[in-house]
């Protein structure tokens, strides 16, 4: 894989907390709301740019997987996945316990052996 394409799977790692992180704020943006679910839905500005930002990494995984096998990008996927609990922590106070962090430390060697290996 090329410095490129590593740094292109790197970003979408980094998109899907972004993603996550707005559809929790929506989440509580959600529970402020009274009327109607589908006023709420229709009026909840934190879950369209949500659903607006997942859009655009949709495309942008779709650009990446014409340029990088999928067995290779996905890794990358699954390390942006492992960040969520660290951004939860960090933005919303949420738990974050040793056994997770550990697991994300061997989701991260899991990416470097998968990705060390020859094409």
């Amino acid at each position: 894989m090329s410095p490129r394409d590593m740094m292109l799977c790197a970003g979408f790692s980094l998109a899907l907390p972004v993603g996550q992180t707005m559809f929790k704020w929506a989440a509580v943006y959600q529970s402020r709301q009274t009327g109607p679910l589908i006023h709420k839905l229709i009026t909840n500005w934190p879950l369209i740019a949500a659903l607006a930002w997942y859009g655009l990494t949709a495309i942008f995984w779709f650009y990446i997987l014409t340029r990088v096998p999928l067995s290779k990008a996905y890794p990358f996927a699954l390390a942006g996945t492992g960040l969520i609990p660290i951004v939860a922590w960090l933005v919303f106070k949420e738990p974050l316990g040793w056994r997770m962090a550990g697991g994300y430390v061997l989701m991260l060697a899991g990416l470097a052996v998968i990705q060390s290996q020859s094409a």
